[in-house]
């Protein structure tokens, strides 16, 4: 087996002076493969990719017995140390481009910033060469032209490929991808997650995508995490969704509608305390 791009032990992420545990228990390895996180609004998923990041805000006390990218322990690693791996190694996709682009910089000056960052020796008209090259590798037409516009003049399918462009870039290892399609009509939905799925494949990259739809989950990821109150309960080839076996897992399943088979009326999710507690799930590879 390769050695994984990230390697988490024992994440534990609590604010209120260790009062409230927002994460619990956390162990994953990435390799060069989609890793699908999923779970209720509030289960932790978000803080975990933050954590990695070292985005959480200065309440919050993290601490893991591993929490590694390649050979960089993330839990000492300081300010200086992030700055080199943030975007340059480890990419950041946000769910809402509205509120991740500046509004007041055009599409065009946001991407190359990004790429003058990583790269301050290349000149500024290479810099902007490879700013249009990435509008293109996004599938966006007439890149010169969109360079052109301010956030607020393209759509949010646009803004979410321009959000992809910036973050790969400056050519990372690992793309975390928060809901990157939870403000999209299905349509252009799909187009973002064929998009994103090529340049994996392509690039070879790790690729942590967080969501709340399970379907979604099911059809582009390799592996699913299930977090219920900060805790992984189960995890799962995504092929073998349906062959869940933690009762959390079930329920969640369940709740989906289904348009061939509708039920006179979906069920309701029961949770039980003891899913707090419980170490069965194993860790994944």
């Amino acid at each position: 087996m390769t050695e994984p791009l990230i390697d988490i032990r024992n994440l534990e992420i609590a604010y209120g002076g260790g009062h409230m545990r927002a994460v619990r228990g956390v162990s994953f390895a990435l390799g060069q493969e989609k890793l699908g996180i999923v779970g209720e609004s509030g289960s932790g998923k978000s803080t975990v990719g933050r954590a990695i990041m070292k985005l959480l805000p200065p309440t919050a006390m993290v601490s893991a017995e591993r929490m590694a990218f390649h050979d960089i322990d993330l839990i000492k690693a300081d300010e200086r140390t992030m700055m080199a791996v943030r975007g340059r190694r480890i990419g950041l996709i946000l769910q809402d481009p509205k509120y991740s682009l500046n509004p007041v910089m055009r599409i065009g000056e946001q991407i190359a910033e990004t790429y003058r960052f990583h790269h301050p020796k290349v000149s500024a008209k290479r810099t902007y060469g490879q700013a249009l090259d990435m509008l293109e590798a996004v599938q966006i037409r007439d890149p010169e032209r969109v360079a052109r516009l301010y956030p607020h003049e393209i759509s949010g399918g646009m803004g979410q490929r321009v959000m992809i462009a910036m973050m790969l870039i400056a050519e990372p290892e690992v793309l975390i991808a928060d809901e990157p399609t939870s403000a999209l009509d299905v349509t252009v939905r799909l187009e973002i997650l064929a998009l994103l799925d090529e340049l994996v494949s392509r690039r070879n990259l790790g690729l942590i995508f967080i969501s709340h739809d399970l379907n979604l989950i099911r059809n582009f990821c390799d592996r699913v995490l299930i977090m219920y109150a900060g805790r992984v309960v189960e995890v799962l080839e995504a092929r073998d969704l349906d062959k869940a076996k933690h009762p959390y897992t079930q329920g969640l399943l369940a709740s989906l509608p289904r348009i061939e088979d509708p039920p006179a009326r979906l069920p309701i999710l029961k949770r039980d305390p003891a899913w707090l507690n419980d170490l069965t799930a194993e860790t994944p590879r």
